[in-house]
């Protein structure tokens, strides 16, 4: 089955365990404002391409992924469903390790026959990487022009399928470093288990060049770069969230 991909990496050091084989598939509804990969938004842009045809790469130098694996991210992933199932049934059919980073903006807990296939995928998928851009809902679609009610439900759906989880937060100076934001989305997400690890990312503006490339307008035209120290300290916050939470609910 052929997939619009927008760009492949061979040496992932920051999407997954391990050395990753990464695919960036193409098109995403979401246009978060500090978006650094504004030509992955089109869903018609990209290259064709056949799931065989990753796996092959991947296994030319299957040794050198060792402890590793393929990680699909975009864009937003979940948009190609059906080829994302393809590619994941293949490389499960190998023992390949499988890592999916979305934003989950994609789930529909309405949407029956698109989560018969969610299902059937997350059965393959043995790490999800999910970005929760803002707790809010009005302050997410500020930030993202997007919802974040199914992103959520995304995420207890994960729990509740047991699929290992890493949470991904973007702080970006005067959007989403709010404290009582930050203590609220730690607070939330306390309360699932299938969370095993939490990234606290600083808003970056090395995007910057792509837009004016692509002649679109900055939309965070002015804001600094955050300080990767002061990430760290806002990590802080989130996890006293997720702690304060386990002690309510006496998870341990």
């Amino acid at each position: 089955m052929e997939g619009r991909i927008h760009s492949l990496e061979s040496f992932g050091t920051v999407d997954g365990p391990g050395v990753r084989y990464v695919v960036f598939l193409q098109g995403c509804p979401m246009r978060c404002l500090y978006c650094h990969n504004p030509d992955t938004w089109s869903m018609t842009a990209g290259t064709p391409m056949d799931s065989s045809y990753i796996i092959e790469q991947y296994e030319r130098n299957k040794s050198f992924y060792n402890g590793g694996g393929i990680t699909v991210t975009g864009g937003e992933p979940l948009m190609q469903i059906d080829f994302l199932l393809d590619l994941f049934t293949k490389a499960k059919e190998k023992d390949i390790h499988t890592c999916l980073d979305t934003s989950g903006i994609a789930y529909n807990p309405n949407n029956t026959a698109y989560n018969e296939k969610l299902e059937r995928l997350l059965k393959m998928t043995n790490l999800v990487m999910l970005d929760i851009k803002h707790i809010d809902p009005e302050k997410h679609k500020v930030l993202c022009s997007q919802p974040n009610e199914g992103i959520l439900a995304f995420l207890e759906l994960l729990d509740k399928r047991g699929v290992d989880t890493w949470i991904r937060h973007v702080v970006v100076p005067g959007y989403s470093d709010d404290e009582k934001d930050l203590y609220n989305l730690g607070h939330h997400i306390g309360q699932y288990s299938c969370i095993k690890a939490l990234d606290v990312l600083p808003y970056h503006t090395m995007g910057v060049v792509k837009y004016e490339n692509l002649g679109i307008d900055y939309p965070l035209k002015g804001v600094k770069a955050m300080d990767p120290g002061r990430a760290i300290e806002l990590k802080k916050i989130i996890i006293k969230g997720i702690k304060d939470r386990r002690a309510e609910d006496g998870i341990k």
